[in-house]
């Protein structure tokens, strides 16, 4: 089952309580989305330490063939 918008946002809420997080639906379908997660703990780290520590904060929704976040391009970034 594809998930919502708005649980995936929840999801990444409960670790980044202060975030500015916005989510798009790409294709419509409620598979393919992007996020932007605009925080200030990213400070310090890399790209790629950045962003899986977003993909941490999913739970494993977007683990294997069967997991339930399909697709999601994300964007981390620090406040200006």
């Amino acid at each position: 089952m594809a998930m919502q918008a708005h649980e995936i946002e929840a999801l990444i809420r409960e670790t980044f309580s202060d975030a500015q997080i916005t989510i798009t639906d790409l294709a419509g379908d409620g598979n393919h989305y992007a996020a932007e997660v605009i925080d200030e703990s990213f400070r310090g780290k890399n790209r790629v330490q950045q962003q899986r520590a977003v993909y941490a904060a999913l739970k494993g929704k977007m683990d294997g063939s069967h997991g339930e976040l399909h697709a999601l391009a994300l964007t981390t970034k620090i406040p200006e």
